[in-house]
C-alpha cells in the first residue's frame, strides 16, 4: 500500500503556520509591559515592520490583512497563552478576556489546587495582575477562572 505524497502548499502552508507561532513564542516577552494589549500591539508591528511594511496605518492594516483573521486570532492566542509542564497547567490570560483561564494538563483534582495556580501565575508574572484573594478564584468542571484586578 502506497501513501499519497503531501501537498506542497499545505506543507507550505503548516510551515508558515509552524513558524509564525514559534516566531510569538520566542519574542512574546520582549515587548512589555506584559499580559497587555500594548505588548500584543507592539509585537504585531514588530513583525510588520520586520517584514518590509511601514510603519504607518496604511501598512499596518496591509500587514494585518495578509495575515488574516483566523491567523491572527490564533497567534494572539499563542501570544496570551503559557505551558507550565512541571506544574501540568496552561494558563490563558487574554486581557481582552475578563478572567485569566487556569487548565490542567493531569488530571484535574490533581493539578488544580489553589496553591499551585499561585505558583503557576507567579512564575509567569501574573500575579500582580489579577485578584490575590483565592475565595474570588472560581473553579468550573476542568478550569480554574482568576478574574483580573480592576485597575489593569
Amino acid at each position: 500500500m502506497t501513501t499519497a505524497s503531501p501537498d506542497p502548499l499545505a506543507l507550505q502552508a503548516t510551515l508558515v503556520d509552524f513558524a509564525l507561532a514559534e516566531l510569538v513564542r520566542q519574542h512574546r516577552e520582549s515587548f512589555p509591559p506584559l499580559w497587555s494589549q500594548e505588548s500584543w500591539a507592539k509585537l504585531l508591528i514588530w513583525l510588520a515592520l520586520n517584514c518590509g511594511c511601514s510603519g504607518d496605518e496604511a501598512g499596518l492594516k496591509a500587514f494585518a490583512e495578509a495575515i488574516g483573521p483566523l491567523q491572527m486570532g490564533r497567534l494572539r492566542r499563542v501570544f496570551f497563552e503559557r505551558e507550565l509542564g512541571d506544574l501540568e497547567l496552561q494558563l490563558m490570560a487574554d486581557p481582552a478576556e475578563q478572567q485569566v483561564f487556569v487548565l490542567p494538563q493531569g488530571p484535574a483534582e490533581e493539578v488544580l489546587a489553589n496553591d499551585r495556580i499561585a505558583r503557576a501565575l507567579e512564575r509567569v508574572a501574573l500575579q500582580e495582575s489579577v485578584v490575590a484573594d483565592q475565595a474570588r478564584w472560581q473553579r468550573l468542571d476542568a478550569l480554574v477562572v482568576v478574574p483580573w484586578l480592576e485597575q489593569r
